[in-house]
């Protein structure tokens, strides 16, 4: 009696496997640029420029730094004392000092302002000569962030940019090593939108240099 052949299908059943399903080069390509896609967007926010602009100084923010100059009494408060508040153009970046010329030049007296409508610290520290000096004060924080579409950003089409941020300015004036006088300033809170359009995209500075060839 001959023996009966099992088919191969049978032989590889019997053995508990299973044959995976194998995909073609295409759809594995067609897979795998998915996945890559679904990424890429997810990530797209992220990947957008953003700049950051700070005076390196002592105060974190509008508020802390008004807070350390309505701290200073005129008269009493001392260069030192300043300096131990972080007031200090050694240790804070974002003061100036200033001599008598440069006091002079901000308080030039003109036709139309008699000199006694200054303040009186103002007048006793420009009568004091050389002893008058002072500090210039300036905080300027701005952040950057590009937001809006990104491949709109990226091929230059359309951006969009926030600006945040705050600034700060203060004037100290000092006879000797005593503050006479102080005034403050700034912007608690900026924020600005700035857009900008181009309709040839990545080409618009091409088309710009052309143009201005031909009116040459």
């Amino acid at each position: 009696m001959m023996p009966v052949a099992r088919s191969p299908e049978l032989t590889y059943v019997n053995r508990g496997r299973s044959r995976p399903a194998r995909l073609s080069p295409l759809r594995r390509g067609t897979r795998c640029g998915s996945v890559l896609a679904g990424a890429a967007l997810a990530g797209c926010a992220s990947l957008l420029p953003q700049a950051h602009l700070a005076t390196q100084q002592a105060w974190g923010d509008f508020e802390e730094a008004r807070a350390a100059i309505e701290r200073i009494v005129p008269r009493q408060t001392t260069r030192e004392e300043l300096s131990a508040e972080g007031i200090d153009p050694l240790r804070n970046a974002a003061v100036t000092i200033l001599g008598l010329p440069d006091v002079m030049q901000r308080f030039t007296v003109g036709t139309a302002v008699d000199a006694q409508d200054l303040d009186p610290g103002i007048r006793e520290c420009l009568a004091a000569g050389n002893a008058c000096t002072g500090y210039a004060i300036l905080v300027r924080r701005s952040d950057r962030k590009r937001v809006g579409n990104f491949w709109l950003d990226t091929f230059n089409f359309r951006r969009e940019t926030d600006v945040t941020g705050w600034t700060f300015n203060a004037l100290i004036l000092f006879v000797g090593e005593t503050v006479v006088y102080m005034v403050h300033g700034g912007q608690p809170r900026i924020h600005e939108k700035e857009v900008s359009r181009n309709p040839l995209g990545p080409l618009q500075s091409f088309g710009e240099a052309v143009g201005s060839a031909l009116t040459r």
